[in-house]
C-alpha cells in the first residue's frame, strides 16, 4: 500500500489496523471486533482498553455506519493497493441457537446440530459467549452424560461434544457450574476416560483441568478412585503431549486437599512418574509438571513408599538437581527432605550416599541457587552428617554440629 493517510477513526485502538468489521462496547469506544473479543474473551479482561471503564455486559453492537465508510475509503483507493474489505457475517443470535437446540430431538437430528454447533463456534468468540448463554452447554453435557447408558457405540457423537465443550473456552461460571452438579459430570468424564476413544479421553482431560482450575477446595476432597485412575493411565498411555501436561496439572491441583495423595498414591501414580523421569525426551516444563506431583505425592507415608520400592527412585530424582531447571530442582530437593525426615532408614541413608544423592546436595551449597532450596539440602545434610561423616564432600561445619 502506498503513503496514503488512513483516517484515524477508521484504525482499531487495539490492533493499530483498519478495523475490517467495528464493533461499539458499552462505553461508546468502536473496536475490529477479532481484537476485542480476544481481549474480553480470550483475555479475560472486564475494562475498557481506551477508558479504563468497567464494561457491563460483552454485548458487541456492530457500528454498520463505520463499516460502509471503511469500506467505500477502500474502494475510493483500490489504485493505491488497498484492499477491499469484505462485509463479514452477522455472527449468530440467541434464538438461532435454541431454535437449533431445540430440534435436535432424534440421534441423528443431534449429530447435525453437533456439526452446526462446531462450525458457529469456529466463526468467533461472539458465537462462543451466545452459545454459552444459550442452553449449548447443557445440551453437550447431556450428550457426554448419555454415555454413560451405552457401550461406547456412540464415541463419535461424545468425541464432538467434548471437543466443542472444551474449544468453547468456558466462562469461570459455567465451570464452576459444570463441577458443582453434584458430581454427576465428573462421573461422566470417567467413564469417557475408560471407555471412550483417545480423542474423547483427551477432552475430557483437558476440560476437566479447566474445571479443576476454578474449582474450591472443598469439592476436589472426595474424587472418586476410579478418576485418578484412568487420570495416570492417561499419563501411561501418552495419548498426546497437551493430554499428559493437563493430566499432571490435574493431578498437581488436587494433591494438597483431603486424603488425595494418599488416594493417587494408591492409584499406582509413583512408578508412572518414575518411568516418566527415566524417559531423555522428556520436556523442561513436562519434567517440573511430573516433579510437583511426585512432590506432592511424597507428602504421605504410602508416597513415600513407592518411590523407595522403585530401584531408580532416588537415583532419577537426585539427577534432575541441577541438571532441568530451578522449579525442578527445587521439587527434587523437596522430595529427598521428605525421604530423609521420615524415611531414613540405614539401608536408605547408604543408598542414598552410593547413588551420589549426598554429593549432589553437597553441589548445591556451592553453587548460585535459590536460598529455600539451599536451606533444605543443607537440612537433608546436616540431619545425617554423622552417618555420612566419611564422605569426602559433606562441610566440616556440618559434621562439627554434632559432639565427638
Amino acid at each position: 500500500m502506498d503513503d496514503i493517510v488512513v483516517p484515524p477513526f477508521f484504525i482499531c485502538p487495539i490492533s493499530l489496523e483498519i478495523m475490517k468489521d467495528p464493533v461499539t462496547v458499552s462505553t461508546g469506544i468502536t473496536y475490529d471486533r477479532e481484537s476485542i473479543e480476544k481481549w474480553l474473551f480470550s483475555g479475560k479482561n472486564t475494562t475498557c482498553p481506551v477508558t479504563k471503564q468497567a464494561i457491563a455486559d460483552c454485548e458487541l453492537t456492530p457500528n454498520h455506519t463505520l463499516r460502509r465508510l471503511i469500506q467505500a475509503w477502500c474502494m475510493l483507493n483500490a489504485s493505491h493497493g488497498v484492499e477491499r474489505i469484505p462485509t463479514p457475517k452477522p455472527p449468530i443470535n440467541k434464538a438461532q441457537i435454541i431454535k437449533l437446540l431445540n430440534d435436535a430431538k432424534s440421534p441423528q437430528q443431534q449429530i447435525k446440530c453437533l456439526k452446526s454447533l462446531q462450525s458457529i463456534a469456529s466463526e468467533n468468540a461472539t458465537n462462543k459467549r451466545c452459545m454459552e448463554s444459550s442452553g449449548a452447554v447443557e445440551f453437550l453435557v447431556s450428550i457426554v452424560s448419555s454415555s454413560l447408558h451405552y457401550e461406547f457405540d456412540s464415541v463419535r457423537p461424545t468425541d464432538e461434544a467434548l471437543t466443542i465443550l472444551y474449544n468453547l473456552q468456558l466462562s469461570e461460571a459455567s465451570l464452576k457450574n459444570l463441577i458443582g452438579k453434584n458430581g454427576d459430570f465428573i462421573v461422566s468424564l470417567t467413564r469417557v476416560l475408560q471407555r471412550g476413544s483417545y480423542e474423547s479421553r483427551a477432552y475430557a482431560v483437558l476440560l476437566l483441568k479447566s474445571m479443576v482450575e476454578v474449582a474450591d477446595p472443598m469439592q476436589l476432597i472426595n474424587l472418586r478412585p476410579e478418576l485418578l485412575i484412568e487420570l495416570i493411565q492417561v499419563l501411561r498411555d501418552q495419548i498426546s503431549k497437551q493430554a499428559s501436561k493437563a493430566s499432571l496439572q490435574v493431578l498437581a491441583s488436587i494433591c494438597p486437599w483431603g486424603r488425595n495423595k494418599v488416594k493417587v498414591a494408591e492409584a499406582g501414580v509413583v512408578p508412572v512418574l518414575i518411568d516418566l523421569l527415566l524417559d531423555s525426551s522428556l520436556e523442561r516444563r513436562a519434567c517440573e509438571m511430573v516433579l510437583t506431583v511426585l512432590d506432592g505425592v511424597c507428602g504421605c507415608a504410602e508416597g513415600r513408599y513407592e518411590l523407595l520400592q522403585h530401584a531408580a527412585g532416588l537415583a532419577i530424582v537426585s539427577k534432575k538437581i541441577l541438571r532441568v531447571s530451578q522449579v525442578a530442582s527445587e521439587r527434587a530437593v523437596r522430595i529427598l527432605l521428605s525421604i530423609s525426615k521420615f524415611c531414613a532408614t540405614t539401608k536408605v541413608l547408604q543408598e542414598m550416599l552410593q547413588l551420589g544423592v549426598v554429593a549432589k546436595l553437597c553441589l548445591v551449597l556451592q553453587v548460585d541457587f535459590g536460598f529455600k532450596t539451599k536451606e533444605r539440602a543443607r537440612e537433608v545434610l546436616k540431619l545425617h552428617a554423622r552417618v555420612w561423616q566419611n564422605s569426602p564432600c559433606i562441610p566440616s561445619n556440618l559434621l562439627s554440629s554434632y559432639p565427638a
